[in-house]
């Protein structure tokens, strides 16, 4: 007996020029984050079980990447979704552009964790100077 599989026609989807510039940022975002990790496409591709070419083509916004993916993409970037998606997390109420100090620890929190330890040590070694120095 043959069974006949009908062909169902393949919608084609559109997104907006807003919808294709948020998968080009986030795939920027996401290379960005990928690098700073030291993590290479190939591994990126690994943890999430697509082709190398594949994580290259949602870093250039090519393709849109699964929202499936996004949980395992945020936590092998050490990052929450929010972040991920551009949205900057401030505990502080506060209104208004941050601070230089603030700006500054947001960079030295995209830095690769041994780099974090560099800074973090130095600005201990700081502080500890300036407490004596009291």
């Amino acid at each position: 007996m043959a069974v006949l599989l009908h062909h169902l026609p393949t919608a084609t989807m559109t997104i907006s020029s807003e919808e294709r510039d948020f998968f080009v940022e986030l795939g920027e975002r996401i290379a960005a984050l990928r690098k700073t990790h030291s993590i290479t496409q190939t591994q990126l591709a690994e943890a999430l079980k697509v082709s190398q070419q594949t994580v290259q083509a949602y870093e250039v916004g090519r393709r849109r990447i699964p929202v499936s993916a996004l949980p395992v993409v945020a936590q092998l970037l050490e990052v929450s979704l929010e972040e991920l998606f551009g949205a900057s997390h401030r505990k502080t109420g506060k209104r208004g552009p941050a601070s230089q100090l603030e700006r500054s620890i947001e960079r030295v929190a995209l830095l690769p964790k041994t780099k974090q330890r560099f800074v973090l040590e130095m600005i201990d070694t700081v502080l500890a100077q300036s407490g004596s120095a009291q």
